[in-house]
């Protein structure tokens, strides 16, 4: 088996989860260059991956000077950092594999897929979903007729309280002026998967949702801007950073600090973002939002994503003319039930050991296998299918932004590729 070499730009929490891989898999996969100006933590990522420094470089830039080093690049920088590294690595010669959301901007989006097209490159995007066993198997429930035609399909994302203050009330993805909205930073995983299991083009999306309960107005009185500061109300709130944050594993505290000391981490709650009280931060992405789907032919889709319960989990009920699936992926199991025996099966899957439900690992081994066999063929998650769902989530914010607004997919489509074209 051809050993594939990869070079890593941004070595954060997704870089780490997707090379892990490399750890495991040597014979697979090798790690040979990286970029991040952040010299701490590249230092700790070059020395577990055994690459030397002079193959250890601040920017993506300087790493994209150098002549190809290896077979692959995978873009795992924030959100609206995608587009130049991954344009260049195209443009060098290597396949790439980029972290979702492609861009926060349509018309980047589309010509990334052209650019794709363009070298003759294979550009995926980690719609990790995709790989797990639990969407995969009702794929082929789908695929195989089972259920029939769809008619509809329920997607529920439960984010979770904690998570959704912790990522997007305090974190990287809390103010979609810097990262992007809601609906493309945590949910073009759920747009994707509807997507996917409909099979048919979308043609009319609509959407609400607001930021109901993290603003500033519900501060409780007295609440200062850091925890830490003595807020007189600590003890009944949810959110109190330090209660949060204080037990936390040292994989997990390194998303706050580099120092994981008990010092580094006390530090880092007094003047970090992640110590801020929820209610006083530069947040605005929406903490509950509904997204209404047509298809070709007339099926029809529904998702919603809220940040107030109590775990992190997807729920999906898949309606078809000859039966249902109604799956719970937190507990890796569906069943399927038929309307003419009456029959109801449950397939369960044991809990897989890499992140997102097995999905992490799934699309790296998947990503592998493409370039080592690539004949031009688009691979399961490519930027022309990936294109498809971020515009569904575009449309969907374009409609909340404009009081839930109808918004003709196909004609939304058209407008941002003549925009790309126009502005190439």
């Amino acid at each position: 088996m051809k050993q594939i070499t990869a070079v890593l730009i941004g070595t954060g929490n997704r870089g780490g989860a997707y090379t892990s891989y490399a750890l495991q898999f040597p014979h697979e996969l090798k790690i040979v260059a990286i970029a991040d100006p952040n010299h701490v933590r590249s230092g700790a990522f070059a020395k577990k991956h055994n690459i030397p420094q002079e193959q250890v470089y601040q920017t993506w830039e300087e790493l994209l000077l150098q002549p190809q080093l290896a077979d692959v690049a995978i873009v795992t920088t924030q959100d609206s950092m995608h587009y130049e590294p991954t344009i260049h690595a195209l443009e060098k010669g290597y396949h790439v594999l980029v972290e979702k959301p492609m861009s926060p901007n349509p018309e980047e989006c589309i010509r990334m897929e052209e650019a794709a097209e363009k070298h003759n490159r294979q550009l995926s995007v980690c719609h990790v979903l995709r790989y797990t066993p639990f969407w995969s198997g009702i794929k082929k429930i789908i695929d195989r007729g089972d259920i029939g035609e769809i008619a509809s399909i329920q997607l529920n994302e439960n984010v979770g309280n904690l998570h959704m203050a912790h990522s997007f009330v305090r974190g990287n993805w809390r103010n979609s002026d810097v990262s992007s909205p809601m609906i493309l930073a945590k949910s073009s995983h759920d747009m994707d998967i509807i997507s996917w299991l409909m099979g048919k083009a979308c043609t009319r999306v609509s959407s609400f949702g607001s930021l109901l309960h993290f603003r500033k107005e519900h501060a409780p009185e007295g609440a200062p801007e850091f925890c830490l500061d003595g807020c007189p109300v600590y003890s009944q709130c949810p959110y109190y950073a330090p209660k949060y944050y204080m037990d936390k594993d040292e994989n997990f505290l390194k998303k706050i600090t580099n120092d994981t000391s008990h010092e580094g981490v006390l530090h880092a709650l007094q003047t970090g973002p992640y110590g801020k009280c929820v209610y006083r931060t530069d947040n605005n992405v929406v903490d509950h939002q509904v997204v209404n789907l047509e298809f070709a032919g007339g099926a029809t889709a529904t998702f919603s994503m809220c940040g107030f319960t109590h775990d992190t989990s997807r729920s999906v009920q898949i309606m078809g003319t000859k039966g249902e699936i109604r799956g719970y992926m937190s507990e890796n199991k569906f069943t399927v039930y038929d309307f003419l025996t009456r029959d109801k099966t449950e397939v369960r899957y044991d809990k897989p050991k890499s992140g997102h439900s097995g999905g992490d690992a799934g699309i790296i081994k998947n990503f592998l296998h493409e370039i080592r066999y690539y004949d031009g063929k688009q691979g399961l998650t490519s930027a022309k299918a990936s294109v498809e769902s971020h515009m569904m989530a575009f449309a969907a914010e374009k409609s909340r932004n404009h009081q839930g607004e109808s918004i003709d997919l196909i004609q939304f489509k058209a407008d941002h590729k003549n925009e790309a074209t126009a502005n190439r």
